[in-house]
C-alpha cells in the first residue's frame, strides 16, 4: 500500500478510536478509576500472597476481596466517623452571619489600614475589610454547599452503578494483576508489544508509588493539622474540619494549600465572632496560621520530596513547569492529574521515542523503575 493510503487509513482509524473514546467515557473512566484503586490496593494484595499458613496460600479471588474489603472499611469508617462531624461543623458555620463578622473585625482592620496608611496606600481599610468579607463569603457559604449534596442525593441510581462497576472491575484488576496489560496489548501491533509490556510494568510501579505517597500524605497532613490544632486550644471539632479539608486540599498542587490555610482562619473567626477580636479572636488567627504553615512546611520538605521526587523520578522545577502547564490548559483538574498524566507520557516516551535527545533527558531519572 502507499504511503499516502497508509497515513489515510491511519488517520481515520485515530478518528474512529476517538469517538469510540468519546461516546464510551462513562465506562472508560470507571475502567481507569478501577486501574487506580487497584493501584493502591496492591501492597495490601502483594502482603496477603506472602501469607502462608502450614502451606496454605490464599487464592487471588480472596485476596482480591479481602483487599478490597479493606479499602472499603476504611472508606466506611471515614463516612461513619469523620462525615457527621463535619455535617455538624456546617450546620453551625452556616448559621453565622458574615456581616456580624466583619463588624467584630472593624476595629483590627481600621488599626491594620492606618499602619498600611503609613506606607502610602490609600483607602487601605476598606480595601482591607471588602477583601475578608468577600473571601469569608467565598470559603464560608453553605449554600453552594447544600446545592452539592443536593446534586448529589439527586443521582443516587447513578452513584450506586459507579460504585458497584468499580467495585466488580477492580476486583479483577486486584485477581489478575496482568489483565489490564493484556487489554492495552491486544490493542497494538505485534512489534510494539515488548515495549508496551515494559511500559505497562514501569507505570504501574510508578503510579503505585505515587498514589500510595498521595494517600498518606493527605492522612499526615490532616493529622498533623488536627494535633497541632486542638494543642493551640482549637476545638477539637474545628480542628477535625480545618484539617480535613486542608488535607483533601492539599492534593491540589500550590493552590490547595493557601486555600486551605484560608479556610482555616476564616473559621477560626468566625467561630469567635462573640469574643474579644484583640485578647482571643486575633491570637486564635495567629496560632491556627502557624500550626498550618508548619504543617506545610514538612510536607513541603519531608513529604512531598519523598512523594515526587522517589515516586515518579523527577526533578522539582520539571514537576512546578508540568503543574503550570496543566493549569493553564484544564484548571484545578489538570493540575490534580498533571503528575500521573505526565509520568505515564515520560514512560512511554522512554520505551518507544528514546533515541531522541530531548526525551533522554526528559527520562534520565526512569533509568531502572
Amino acid at each position: 500500500m502507499k504511503e499516502p493510503g497508509r497515513y489515510i487509513i491511519g488517520a481515520i482509524a485515530l478518528g474512529v478510536v476517538a469517538f469510540l473514546c468519546w461516546y464510551f467515557s462513562s465506562i472508560i473512566a470507571y475502567i481507569l478509576v478501577s486501574v487506580v484503586i487497584s493501584f493502591l490496593g496492591r501492597p495490601v494484595h502483594d502482603l496477603l500472597e506472602r501469607v502462608n499458613f502450614r502451606g496454605y496460600r490464599l487464592p487471588s479471588s480472596a485476596r482480591a476481596g479481602i483487599t478490597l474489603c479493606c479499602l472499603w472499611a476504611v472508606f466506611i469508617f471515614f463516612f461513619i466517623t469523620v462525615i457527621p462531624l463535619v455535617s455538624s461543623e456546617f450546620k453551625v458555620l452556616g448559621s453565622i452571619n458574615i456581616s456580624t463578622v466583619i463588624s467584630r473585625l472593624e476595629g483590627p482592620l481600621d488599626d491594620l489600614g492606618r499602619w498600611l496608611a503609613g506606607f502610602g496606600f490609600s483607602d487601605p481599610a476598606g480595601a482591607i475589610r471588602s477583601l475578608v468579607g468577600e473571601s469569608m463569603k467565598a470559603l464560608l457559604d453553605m449554600s453552594s454547599i447544600k446545592e452539592t449534596f443536593a446534586s448529589l442525593a439527586g443521582t443516587v441510581g447513578g452513584i450506586v452503578i459507579f460504585l458497584f462497576a468499580v467495585t466488580f472491575i477492580s476486583f479483577f484488576f486486584l485477581k489478575d494483576s496482568g489483565l489490564f496489560p493484556r487489554m492495552l496489548l491486544s490493542m497494538v501491533p505485534v512489534r510494539h508489544e515488548e515495549g508496551t509490556r515494559n511500559a505497562v510494568d514501569s507505570i504501574r510501579r510508578l503510579l503505585v508509588r505515587y498514589f500510595v505517597g498521595i494517600f498518606l500524605e493527605v492522612l499526615i497532613v490532616m493529622t498533623l493539622n488536627i494535633a497541632g490544632l486542638s494543642m493551640v486550644g482549637i476545638g477539637f471539632s474545628h480542628a477535625v474540619l480545618i484539617g480535613l479539608v486542608a488535607g483533601i486540599l492539599n492534593v491540589i498542587p500550590y493552590i490547595g494549600p493557601i486555600i486551605g490555610v484560608i479556610f482555616g482562619l476564616c473559621v477560626g473567626v468566625a467561630t469567635r465572632v462573640e469574643m474579644d477580636p484583640y485578647t482571643v479572636m486575633l491570637p486564635a488567627m495567629v496560632y491556627t496560621g502557624l500550626v498550618m504553615t508548619i504543617t506545610q512546611v514538612i510536607d513541603n520538605v519531608v513529604l512531598q520530596p519523598l512523594i515526587y521526587g522517589n515516586s515518579v523520578h523527577a526533578h522539582p522545577l520539571e514537576i512546578f513547569l508540568v503543574i503550570l502547564a496543566a493549569g493553564h490548559v484544564a484548571g484545578i483538574a489538570g493540575m490534580i492529574l498533571a503528575i500521573p498524566v505526565y509520568t505515564v507520557l515520560r514512560v512511554v516516551s522512554r520505551e518507544f521515542f528514546s533515541k531522541y535527545k530531548l526525551v533522554k533527558s526528559l527520562t534520565k531519572g526512569l533509568e531502572g523503575s
